[in-house]
């Protein structure tokens, strides 16, 4: 009989929450891969999120309404195995994305595109 057992690893839902900070695991993901790769979380950094949208006119109406939080947007063409999704590409320049400020707007995101009928893929930050 061995000493040490392996334990089983269980898989975890990417969209649940750690309940120590109420991130979603997806969202801690992307922030070890940024720390593993060199960043200093403490500092401002660049951040694009990406959500798609059935029509370009959505899309727009949705990139407008994150210009009340700072956001700079811009709405791409579709690619063509996809001509229903429009994508939103929204940026943040010298943020720190801390704890609270990841949480915020993976929310808002999420929110933002059940509204306008899309879907919120992610984000991504500069090292």
């Amino acid at each position: 009989m061995p000493l040490f057992r392996r334990r089983r690893q269980e898989s975890v839902d990417p969209d649940d929450r750690s309940p120590q900070t109420g991130l979603k695991y997806k969202d801690l993901m992307v922030m070890a891969q940024l720390i593993e790769a060199g960043a200093d979380m403490t500092q401002p950094r660049h951040a694009l999120y990406f959500s798609y949208f059935p029509d370009q006119t959505t899309a727009e109406t949705a990139g407008a309404a994150t210009e009340a939080l700072g956001f700079q947007w811009s709405v791409r063409k579709p690619i063509p195995e996809y001509p229903d999704q429009w994508p939103l590409v929204c940026e943040l320049h010298d943020v720190v994305l801390d704890i609270d400020r990841v949480r915020d707007n993976t929310d808002y995101f999420e929110a933002l595109a059940v509204e306008h009928g899309g879907n919120f893929d992610g984000w991504e930050a500069s090292v």
